[in-house]
Parts: structure tokens; C-alpha cells; sequence
């Protein structure tokens, strides 16, 4: 697709029917599944529904300006691509795909414990903008030497995740049989038949498997498992171990959080897993307001979970978020039209994100704070940028 032709996938309900045909349905369900009866899915995105901005007229501001400073980074938009396991699975080549277009924008791609390539390689392909996302999966040991790959590959960012100490129950999946490592079973035969395309060139590539696994533990990776060491110690030492910029990610709680920065943690990722762990579990945008008056105003704040358009950033931006993560869409666009989805989906947001300051009088990203809301977010105001 070249830059001036339109995007043919504008919206996220396009990039998920897109999605939804071409991708077996055990993939497709695994992507776009979350736990229990998946109200937590719907409420993450029924959250920011929620949210109204106010309009001002009469201004004429420049092109907007969606650069941002964060943990240090001079990056080129307010969003990322969040950490996701096994991301080839939308399609072989679907991680370098991500980085090329982390590349291309100069966004933070999220590199998995998980992943289906190594971090080595999309630190190179991202041009330095891979964070890598640290579980620990019951081995200590094995999660700092997963930590001191991530410094080796010169890693600016590591995310550890805590909010998985077990894997939720997601009923699709089960439903499905869908395991890991990945594995095509008799059981997906006609499912894997009707999508040709997905299924030659997976066969060619070879199934996806947790590469960073690769020689470290017997037999790979087990995601049911569950997932002992992730406590404050280990924190305490993975702080004292990791020498550059260190964010937790899956944080609710306000009293976690102030904790969490009373440790030397550099910065916070507000998220509910994508709704994957918890179905109950409140939103992050429900919960970011309280978690930005236990930290205070200055301290970076990420969030992810139910984003789906530009204004969604913006609201985000709005309420007391400096930073945005998005999963699924990315996921979405790779598997609906490979890397020229993916550049259109971060074209998409990018444009939408730009409307929405033209709406709200505002020259660029920095200038999004509390001002912006019709109705206030929270305890305190924000209208400031990290």
C-alpha cells in the first residue's frame, strides 16, 4: 500500500473480521480470547465509552506534534506495542513485522518472555527500541538470566509482569485445545484445511516455539504452571541486578503502587492483563486516577487495555497516563495484511490521535491533561507530561 493510497482496514472492528477469516479459529481464539466470561474484555473497552472530552473552537494549531519523552527515550508517539507471547502465531514473521514498524514510528516494542523471536534479533530489527518483558515461571534463577540476556542485548527497558502468579481460565483456549508449546493436532485438521494460506506458510515456517526458552529449561515453557518466585524479594534483587530502567506491568492497586515506587522502580504499567487473568478485575483506565494521586504527578505511568482508536490515547493521556501499550489491534492488523497492516493500523491511530488535538485546540501531545475531560477523571488533576 503506498503512504497516499487509503487504509482498507481503518477501524479495529475491520482489522478483527480481517483477522477472524484468515486465522484458524484456535489461533484467532487465542488472540482475541480473555478469561472467564470475557466481561472483563467487554469492560475494558466499555470504559473509555465512558470518557467525553471537550471540544474548543475557534483555535488553529499546527500539524500536532505526538512526540514524547519517557524513561529517558525520545520516542516518536504516545503508543507501543505491548509484550505478547508467541506473535508469529498471527502469521510467520509477524515479530519482525512489529519491529519494523517500531522502526518506522519510533515506538517501544514489547519483547516476551514468550516470544517467538529472539530479543537479539528484534533489538537489531527495531533499532534499539525492543523492552523486554520478564516473567518468572518458577525458576529464580532462570528469570535473572533471562534479565541479564535482555542488559547482554543492551535492552534499555525491562518490564517484569506480576500479574500472573496463575494463568487465568480462558474457556476458549480449553475449548479449543489450544497448548504451548504450539502444537497442530488431529483435532484442528479441518480448521487448519480451511485456511490454506495460514497453514502452508506456518508449515513452511515451522511452528512457532518460545525461542528464549531455547537451552535454558527441559522440555520449554509451560504457561498453566504456576508461577512461584514472583514476590518482593525477587523484585528487591532483579532492582539491585538490572542497571538500566525497570517498569512492573499489571499493577491495580494504589498501595502496590506507591510500594512499588518507594523500591527504585522507574515507572508503572497500569493493566489487567488484556482481561486474561481475572475477569472481575477492575479496568485499568477505572483504576489509573486513584494510582496517579498515590504516586503523584511526576511519576511515568503506562497504561493498557481495552485501547482501540486514537481517542482512546488521548483519553488515556487525559486521565493520568503518560504512555499507551496496545496488544490485540497490532495482532489484528499482522494477521489481516502482514507489515503494511500493521504500518496503516499506527498511521490510523496516529491520524486519529491528531484530529482529536485539532478538536481540542491543542498543538501537541504534551499539552493533554486533565483539561481536556468534560467531566473530571479522578482526585487529581493532571496537565503535565513526563
Amino acid at each position: 500500500m503506498r503512504k497516499d493510497e487509503p487504509n482498507p482496514l481503518p477501524t479495529f472492528a475491520d482489522l478483527r473480521a480481517a483477522a477472524r477469516r484468515r486465522l484458524p479459529r484456535v489461533v484467532f481464539d487465542f488472540i482475541d480470547g480473555a478469561a472467564g466470561r470475557e466481561v472483563g474484555l467487554r469492560r475494558n473497552m466499555a470504559a473509555f465509552d465512558e470518557v467525553t472530552l471537550m471540544p474548543r473552537v475557534l483555535v488553529d494549531p499546527p500539524v500536532g506534534d505526538l512526540t514524547v519523552r519517557l524513561l529517558g527515550q525520545e520516542l516518536g508517539l504516545p503508543f507501543g506495542c505491548a509484550p505478547m507471547g508467541m506473535c508469529n502465531l498471527a502469521g510467520p514473521g509477524t515479530d519482525l513485522a512489529l519491529a519494523d514498524a517500531a522502526a518506522r514510528g519510533r515506538f517501544p516494542l514489547g519483547v516476551s518472555t514468550a516470544g517467538s523471536t529472539a530479543v537479539e534479533v528484534l533489538m537489531e530489527r527495531s533499532q534499539g527500541r525492543a523492552w523486554f518483558q520478564l516473567y518468572v515461571t518458577g525458576s529464580v534463577d532462570e528469570a535473572l538470566a533471562l534479565a541479564d540476556r535482555a542488559a547482554a542485548a543492551q535492552c534499555e527497558v525491562l518490564t517484569l509482569t506480576v500479574d500472573t502468579p496463575r494463568t487465568g481460565n480462558r474457556p476458549r483456549d480449553t475449548r479449543n485445545g489450544f497448548r504451548t508449546p504450539f502444537r497442530m493436532g488431529l483435532r484442528h485438521f479441518v480448521d487448519f484445511a480451511l485456511h490454506p494460506r495460514w497453514s502452508l506458510g506456518t508449515l513452511a515456517a515451522g511452528a512457532p516455539r518460545m525461542v528464549h526458552f531455547d537451552g535454558l529449561r527441559p522440555g520449554g515453557y509451560d504457561r498453566t504452571a504456576p508461577r512461584r518466585g514472583a514476590n518482593w524479594d525477587f523484585l528487591a534483587r532483579l532492582r539491585e541486578r538490572w542497571p538500566r530502567r525497570l517498569v512492573v506491568k499489571g499493577v491495580l492497586n494504589p498501595g502496590d503502587a506507591q510500594r512499588l515506587q518507594a523500591m527504585g522502580v522507574d515507572a508503572l504499567q497500569v493493566s489487567n492483563h488484556g482481561a486474561r487473568q481475572l475477569d472481575a478485575a477492575l479496568t485499568p483506565l477505572e483504576a489509573l486516577p486513584a494510582i496517579r494521586a498515590a504516586v503523584g504527578p511526576d511519576y511515568p505511568l503506562i497504561l493498557d487495555g481495552g485501547v482501540r482508536q486514537g481517542e482512546d490515547v488521548v483519553k488515556a493521556l487525559a486521565c493520568g497516563a503518560d504512555f499507551v501499550m496496545l496488544g490485540r489491534p497490532f495482532l489484528y492488523a499482522a494477521a489481516a495484511r502482514g507489515l503494511p497492516g500493521v504500518n496503516a493500523l499506527v498511521d490510523t491511530l496516529a491520524d486519529d490521535i491528531r484530529i482529536a488535538l485539532a478538536q481540542l485546540g491543542l498543538a501537541s501531545v504534551a499539552e493533554v491533561g486533565s483539561q481536556v475531560l468534560a467531566a473530571p477523571a479522578g482526585p487529581l488533576p493532571r496537565d503535565h507530561r513526563v
